[in-house]
């Protein structure tokens, strides 16, 4: 009987090594990864690796950066990336977190941001400026209205048909939904590209509907940031060939997004 019980705790000794090897092991690729990738990093913002000096840049007419709530209180941290972004020639670029932290701050970063200015708040379509440095403010309540004023857009416009028609079988088609939220001013340009910062690795609730031909890069954390990581995320991008294939519609947004 002792020796049997002598025999599991050799076993239970032997597994806890195998684990402790095995964690050290990860742990110790990880460091070596993080090691590269700062090295990289300092490298490309030393110049030293060419190909990243010259960036087609205009591959990036409409930027986004997503950031995760907690971090976005960092208001150092979003009014150092946006002037790398400005140095690097972008020009128009879309901040967006879930709980609007971002909008709460904006006038701190229109003024620390040079040349910095906001989108019109218009029911126009927004528009592109190639002159200066434009930013658009946006969180999770601009998509949850954006849907149920489009919404009750085409739930009048459907009504208004039925009755001159009589067919009440219509159906919503995704262009339909998209003409609806240009006309209630909730349209917006579909961004080239989304850097998210932060540990979740999506797009955080950013409006589905603007994002159909979007690429979405994961930056890793915001306090850990880089400007050799944005410029490679950025030249990774412009080398890409995009082969834009049919849409499916939209045709129903999820609970968690809308609720």
């Amino acid at each position: 009987m002792t020796i049997k019980v002598e025999l599991q705790k050799i076993g239970i000794l032997g597994l806890q090594l195998i684990w402790i090897f095995l964690h050290f092991i990860v742990s110790s690729f990880y460091f070596v990864v993080s090691i590269a990738t700062t090295l990289e990093s300092y490298l490309i913002s030393c110049g030293f690796l060419r190909k990243y000096n010259h960036l087609d840049i205009n591959r990036v007419q409409y930027l986004a950066i997503v950031v995760e709530s907690d971090e976005a209180y960092n208001t150092l941290k979003i009014i150092e990336l946006l002037q790398w972004l400005e140095s690097m020639g972008i020009r128009s670029v879309c901040l967006y977190d879930a709980e609007g932290v971002l909008k709460q701050s904006k006038e701190i970063i229109l003024k620390k941001v040079k040349n910095a200015s906001v989108f019109q708040e218009t029911n126009e379509p927004l528009q592109l400026n190639c002159k200066g440095f434009t930013l658009e403010f946006i969180s999770a309540s601009d998509g949850k209205e954006a849907v149920a004023r489009a919404a009750s857009f085409l739930l009048k416009d459907k009504w208004r048909k039925t009755n001159m028609s009589g067919d009440s079988n219509q159906c919503f088609s995704e262009s339909q939904m998209t003409e609806a939220l240009k006309a209630v001013g909730c349209g917006g340009p579909d961004p080239d590209l989304i850097l998210v910062y932060g540990p979740s690795r999506c797009h955080l609730g950013f409006p589905a509907w603007r994002i159909r031909y979007t690429e979405i890069l994961h930056m890793g954390p915001l306090k850990s940031k880089k400007y050799g990581s944005l410029v490679k995320a950025i030249y990774k991008f412009t080398m890409v060939r995009q082969n834009y294939g049919e849409l499916l519609a939209i045709a129903l947004i999820s609970s968690s997004e809308i609720m």
